[in-house]
């Protein structure tokens, strides 16, 4: 198990992140000269794949593989684009925030990498509305990576050009899903696109695109300059590299930290978010961000890797824990979930439009004393109404997650609040 932490090293809270002059003495941009002087775009995807970096924003896709998929070479069509996805709107969700705002030029580093590597000639960073520090971070980065020759035209002195822009999000949490993104960054509505064909054919403006987390892409230049087998021993199990791990809720120490890939959930729980609070008990946890299935006490031995957590009956996600504590009713958690995904929804398909809003008003029902019986069948049958592969995109099957694991591990407390017609943590 490797002790390194590469995507955090030289970022400092509370200080301000390092300019490129700072950056550059840290050794950044060395794996853009390296890959511009050294290697072939087909050389850096195919370092990338080896690794075996798994993409960061929640579907673990291997990100040396959609790479892979981008037609290359003079009859592919052009241009092509890279986008960084940072809407980071996932609630409980705040590790790419840590990195945009504590060292831009890394991520900027990562893109020109990335972007190299698919020949795309435009990169576009697309930012979350409410990330203002960030935006304006990220602009003075963007605009020192210009003026130092790591953007523009004929970079470092290389036959390689790249344009890179920020654009700040619509503000929706169907922005972050892949497609959805790509119409928001038309200037379109922000609803899912159907697939195939899959944006590294046909993306942004028909052409082909990558569109990759913040995470993702700041693990690139380190890949670059390390190599696999150091990448790879970072990790504590099959999945390589270090996590970004979060924890929020009513614990001593909520905070995100940068942890060997494969970190227990008990390790996040009480060796670094110090436990839980005075007064609290643990109840159970959403180990990846709000559309995540529950865990409970029986899983805190769990890895929090693709694999160990999918046994375990949920999701890495984000690898961004929420805790659900003893004095916290699970009826109304999982309530205020359903409320913000039915709000959150496009629309556009009829499960995910009718669905959403008829669990929030069963579950509100439940939480004011009027609920009866058969709603839990009700919100039951939901769960699989609004399941994988029975909507246009993952938002429903994802809302679904936390309700249906919730009405299997703390059934006894949603028929209590039918039994005593009310909400017995009030």
């Amino acid at each position: 198990m490797g002790n390194e932490r590469p995507l955090t090293m030289n970022i400092r809270p509370g200080e301000p992140p390092p300019d490129l002059k700072g950056y550059e003495r840290a050794g950044g941009y060395t794996a853009v000269r390296k890959a511009l002087r050294d290697m072939t775009p087909k050389g850096v995807t195919a370092l990338v794949k080896d690794s075996n970096l798994r993409g960061r924003g929640g579907a673990g896709f291997p990100t040396g593989l959609k790479w892979s998929f981008v037609p290359m070479g003079e009859e592919a069509p052009r241009p092509k684009y890279f986008i960084a996805n940072a809407d980071e709107m996932e609630p409980g969700t705040f590790k790419d925030r840590l990195l945009l705002e504590g060292n831009p030029h890394q991520l900027i580093e990562g893109m020109i990498v990335g972007s190299y590597a698919i020949e795309a000639e435009v990169a576009y960073i697309f930012l979350r509305w409410e990330y203002r520090e960030a935006e304006r971070l990220l602009t003075k980065a963007i605009a020192e990576a210009y003026a130092g020759g790591y953007l523009g035209r004929n970079i470092l002195g290389s036959d390689y050009h790249l344009e890179l822009h920020v654009h700040i999000s619509a503000g929706r949490y169907m922005c972050g899903e892949e497609t959805g993104l790509l119409n928001a960054l038309e200037g379109k509505r922000a609803t899912p696109r159907y697939k195939p064909p899959h944006p590294v054919i046909s993306g942004l403006w028909g052409k082909p695109t990558v569109v990759n987390n913040v995470e993702t892409l700041c693990n690139i230049p380190h890949i670059v300059n390390n190599g696999v087998e150091w990448f790879k021993g970072l990790s504590d199990t099959r999945d390589s590299g270090t996590k970004l791990y979060g924890v929020s809720g009513r614990v001593r120490r909520p905070g995100v930290w940068e942890l060997p890939m494969g970190t227990t959930i008990g390790a996040l729980l009480e060796e670094h978010a110090g436990g839980m609070r005075d007064g609290f008990r643990f109840h159970g946890l959403l180990p990846g961000g709000a559309s995540t299935d529950f865990l409970t006490e029986a899983h805190l031995n769990v890895k929090m890797d693709f694999e160990s957590v999918s046994k375990a009956g949920s999701r890495m996600g984000t690898g961004t824990m929420i805790i659900l504590d003893d004095r916290t009713c699970p009826v109304g958690f999982v309530g205020n979930l359903e409320a913000f995904f039915a709000q959150e929804s496009c629309g556009w398909c009829t499960p995910c439009r009718e669905g959403l809003p008829w669990t929030a008003k069963i579950l509100q029902a439940l939480e004011e004393g009027s609920g009866q019986a058969g709603d839990l069948e009700r919100l039951a049958l939901h769960t699989k109404f609004l399941g994988p592969g029975l909507t246009f995109c993952p938002l429903a099957p994802g809302a679904m997650e936390p309700l249906g694991s919730a009405l299997k591990y703390f059934r006894e407390d949603f028929e209590r609040h039918i039994r005593e017609r009310r909400c017995p943590w009030r």
